[in-house]
């Protein structure tokens, strides 16, 4: 789930200024800058509308494709014809670890680096940070890089950007004009990362593939243009899911969700929408069941599971339906159970798939009030046949399958919308304000072992990235990274 807030959930005013991505640290001579301009304006992406024929009549995305707008429509240009590619002076790191998506390599939001169960007095020592565009955009980590959905606002652009994972310096961005207003922050997704390709949604649902290694346009995709995408509230918070050699992204609109492949962007399968659902915030999740693979959405009318061979409908169910915003993504819990938890006084539900005569159902299995357990910004975490998350009034919480809450973390600590995320058994947990928690993750009770201030603003929602023995955690309009191995640095 990418982030989002209203100010009625935050009680907090957004920040009096806007703060813009920092100029890079160096400045090319004049013959590589004008090289560099004509390189980014020279690269054109192709935008194929969506059609209903059949899939062998897809044509690979080439330079000169693009369907601008003609002349006198009033429409915008394509966006992504007029991206600009700039170096840093960065470089990759020689770490080990991956954090290549939302909720980490196994989008289950668990960590398999070491850590250490204890903190110095002055909490975990902070490596570096680096200074931000408004928003609560996550970090994605693969081969000593991190990766960074940005907006630049004095420049009004997208900007996906590349940093070292030893010092933070960038190795290069790669922006596109896209003007928005500061509606409670700007940039809410995380990229997805492989070792050929970066794909980011940016805030109006512009999809952007580049190389991972170079920053080099692969193709551009405009949701809004060719599935008849609606942006949602606060922006797109949808993260997008990698899947092998190819993304799955959830349009609403036009199709459910579609199939892209990696390499060219040709659209490999689209799903019918026949309900004509919107795209929420929440983000796709990947499920086995029955022998079959299929991807879980909450869309803006209910959840829905689609084959993964070939994007048929294989069922939904308007069970689940969040009044106002859908932000958390479904949890698989085993045996064909799928948890999913909201705010807006949804509180959480236990689905249960059943397989009969060739036909997937979904039913209830049990519901519980968000007294109990909701979650309105982060996705909880599945742990030895336990959930974890922070419900509605803050409180960090452990569940059973069954639906039975063993403990909660009591009215003296509340982490509001803060994020979180396991590694080795302990969790870390974020508050609003930029506290740190390290604490177990044991069903028999909270149990605290470490707590440090780690950022000095507010609002400090984005998603957690843990990877190399690094934790990179941001607020409103900063991000920094901290060695949470115990070895000083």
């Amino acid at each position: 789930m990418g982030m989002l807030t209203t100010p009625l959930q935050s009680g907090k005013p957004a920040a009096s200024q806007p703060t813009a991505i920092p100029p890079l640290p160096w400045k090319p001579a004049a013959g590589v800058a004008l090289a560099l301009s004509l390189a980014g304006l020279g690269l054109v992406v192709v935008i194929v509308r969506s059609s209903h024929t059949p899939l062998g009549t897809l044509q690979e995305r080439q330079p000169g494709m693009d369907r601008a707008t003609s002349a006198g429509t009033g429409a915008e240009p394509n966006p992504f014809t007029l991206g600009r590619l700039v170096p840093g002076p960065g470089a990759p790191a020689s770490l080990p670890g991956a954090w290549p998506r939302f909720r980490g390599a196994g989008g289950d939001g668990l960590a398999t680096a070491a850590v250490a169960r204890a903190w110095s007095p002055g909490g975990p020592a902070k490596l570096w940070s680096v200074d931000l565009g408004e928003g609560y955009a996550g970090a994605a980590v693969l081969n000593g890089r991190v990766y960074l959905l940005d907006y630049d606002q004095p420049n009004q652009a997208d900007a996906l950007r590349c940093l070292s994972l030893a010092d933070g310096r960038e190795i290069w961005r790669f922006s596109y004009p896209v003007k928005i207003k500061r509606n409670h922050g700007m940039s809410r997704t995380v990229p997805a990362v492989t070792d050929k390709y970066v794909v980011a949604l940016g805030p109006k649902c512009h999809v952007v593939c580049l190389d991972a290694v170079t920053g080099s346009l692969r193709w551009g995709l405009d949701l809004v243009k060719e599935y008849n995408a609606e942006v949602p509230p606060w922006y797109a918070g949808q993260c997008p899911l990698v899947d092998g050699d190819r993304v799955i992204l959830a349009t609403g609109g036009d199709a459910l969700l579609i199939a892209v492949d990696l390499a060219t962007g040709r659209v490999l399968w689209k799903t019918p929408n026949p309900r004509d659902w919107k795209m929420t915030h929440s983000s796709v999740a990947p499920l086995e069941f029955a022998g079959q693979r299929q991807f879980v959405y909450c869309g803006s009318g209910g959840v829905a599971g689609v084959a993964a061979d070939d994007g048929r409908l294989l069922w939904d169910t308007d069970a689940w339906i969040i009044s106002l915003a859908t932000v958390p993504s479904p949890v698989p819990a085993g045996h064909g159970r799928i948890f999913l938890a909201g705010g807006y006084n949804a509180g959480s539900l236990m689905l249960q798939l059943k397989q009969e005569q060739n036909k997937i159902t979904a039913a209830p299995l049990f519901r519980l009030k968000p007294t109990a357990f909701g979650a309105a910004q982060q996705t909880p975490i599945l742990y030895q046949d336990h959930l974890y998350g922070v419900r509605p009034d803050g409180q960090l919480t452990c569940l059973d399958l069954n639906g039975r809450v063993l403990w909660a973390s009591g009215s003296a600590a509340k982490f509001g919308l803060g994020p979180f995320l396991m590694a080795q058994g302990l969790l870390f947990v974020m508050n609003d304000e930029g506290l740190l928690t390290l604490a177990e993750a044991h069903p028999a009770g909270y149990r605290v072992l470490a707590r440090a201030r780690v950022l000095n603003g507010h609002d400090s929602w984005a998603p957690l990235a843990l990877a190399g023995g690094r934790l990179l955690a941001r607020d409103l309009t900063q991000m920094v990274c901290l060695d949470v191995t115990g070895v000083q640095p």
